[in-house]
């Protein structure tokens, strides 16, 4: 059983430990159950990233793995606080351990990015989404997953997504605007509660697809926003309005005349 030792009455940013993620997504039903209604909506937002460099931050490798197959290049990167595991497995080793506000990527360098497990139990929430907007190529896309405040996700304790600070979607819509990020759409999931009860366990699929009628953003344990880079325009350091009798350098001289011999 998942323990968070922090109380959801007085929660602190903290990082997740690696060892406890990965118990949780891959060796418990309950976790395997999120990573698969999470997947497939993040799926469903990104269906082809043919050719395109993606990355992923914080513990987002459940979500990581389809795109093996299509992107030019994957990276999973994990924040020094969460520790890091080798990834994916029998194959190739793709993830990194790094500070969570300087990643070992160059500027304007992936052209898509998820974070999950990465932004709510930061200490410098800013300087992450700074970093997002660093490495993001002109027009690339950030997925942000994280536990929604209104979800019954978030109110319990025994999953990592009661970890950290929630988010509403206004308050993350509205510190990407702060940050230069339009927002392109939102999502939510995990509509099943987050008990390990045979009947919610059974029924899981069914919860899913009727949270996603009734409710694009409410009831969901978690919020999925995307996002686009923005690059400003470049000034315009021509003249204002171009002059419909441009002057000549000699205008205003009279015509030389030649001097008698």
């Amino acid at each position: 059983m998942w323990v968070n030792p922090c109380s959801s009455q007085n929660r602190v940013a903290m990082h997740l430990d690696v060892v406890d993620l990965r118990s949780f997504y891959y060796r418990t039903k309950l976790g395997r159950s999120a990573q698969r209604a999470i997947s497939d909506k993040a799926r469903g937002i990104w269906p082809d990233v043919s050719g395109l460099t993606v990355a992923a931050f914080g513990f987002s490798v459940p979500l990581l793995r389809p795109y093996l197959e299509e992107a030019e290049r994957t990276l999973a990167l994990m924040p020094g606080q969460q520790g890091v595991m080798p990834w994916p497995a029998g194959q190739p080793n793709m993830s990194v351990l790094c500070h969570e506000t300087l990643w070992p990527l160059e500027a304007e360098s992936v052209d898509r990015l998820l974070v999950m497990h990465g932004l709510e139990t930061s200490e410098n929430p800013p300087a992450v989404i700074e970093e997002c907007y660093r490495t993001l190529a002109p027009e690339g896309r950030v997925l942000f997953i994280v536990p929604n405040r209104a979800g019954l996700w978030a109110k319990n304790d025994a999953t990592p997504f009661g970890f950290g600070r929630p988010y509403s979607l206004s308050q993350l819509e509205a510190q990407m605007k702060f940050h230069g990020f339009d927002a392109l759409g939102h999502a939510a999931a995990l509509f099943q509660p987050p008990s390990v009860a045979p009947f919610w366990m059974r029924t899981g699929r069914v919860w899913e697809r009727l949270g996603q009628r009734l409710s694009n953003s409410i009831a969901g344990g978690v919020l999925l926003l995307e996002v686009k880079k923005t690059v400003p325009a470049p000034p315009n350091r021509g003249l204002p309005e171009a002059l419909k009798k441009p002057q000549r350098v000699l205008d205003g001289m009279t015509s030389p005349v030649p001097k008698p011999v």
